[in-house]
């Protein structure tokens, strides 16, 4: 090989080790253009609440694998599809079984879809802002009386016990029920969308929440 072949062939090895800059960006784009299962558009969701915005991150994954276990307040940042999906997990039938609980939360999705011809994440984000209670009551104790006193509820914890409220309803419509887990997640999470305390547990049980917390101002 000659002195001038071999110049060009280390140029051509020193070219290829350069990273590529329109990869990070090609990377980006890839992420935004991603579904949630394949299906949802997750770039345009709207925000009513501002308070708990910050709190309800939309991603379209769906499992990671417990990457923000065991990080302290880190959960702000996993989907608030997945926190939904972890939740309904934590119930007698479906301890452990996260891809049973991820196939009723997709399945949820569809019906959700059919009903109302919107996006299912859209529905989900407004249904954890109406059953997110505002305030709550604590316990304090003077000498030997313990009095309910009313505080405000910190942001975090709303949307925790929006997911909790929702989780419970789906259990208690499916307990010794034919109704399908997806079918009972779809009508929690419409009729908690349209704020219907008469159909939805999650709503009934914040206003009840907020009701208690009123009479111990």
């Amino acid at each position: 090989m000659s002195g001038e072949e071999a110049e060009a062939a280390s140029e051509e090895d020193v070219a290829a080790d350069e990273p590529d800059p329109d990869a990070p960006a090609a990377s980006e784009a890839a992420n935004e253009n991603a579904k949630l299962f394949g299906v949802w558009e997750v770039t345009e969701i709207a925000y009513a609440d501002p308070s708990t915005k910050r709190y309800m991150t939309v991603t379209p994954i769906a499992h990671t694998m417990g990457r923000h276990a065991s990080k302290q307040f880190k959960k702000s940042e996993i989907s608030l599809v997945e926190r939904l999906i972890n939740r309904l997990m934590q119930t007698d039938e479906n301890t452990g079984k996260k891809q049973q609980a991820t196939r009723i939360v997709r399945d949820a999705f569809d019906i959700i879809h059919e009903r109302t011809e919107e996006n299912p994440v859209q529905i989900l984000v407004t249904a954890v802002e109406n059953a997110a209670p505002r305030e709550e009551t604590v316990r304090l104790k003077y000498g030997g009386i313990s009095v309910p006193k009313a505080v405000d509820v910190a942001p975090q914890r709303r949307v925790d016990q929006a997911l909790l409220f929702i989780s419970d309803g789906v259990a208690n419509a499916t307990y010794k029920s034919s109704t399908s887990a997806a079918e009972a997640l779809a009508d929690e999470l419409v009729t908690a969308a349209d704020y219907d305390p008469e159909r939805s547990y999650s709503i009934s049980q914040k206003e009840e929440r907020e009701r208690v917390a009123a009479a111990a101002r």
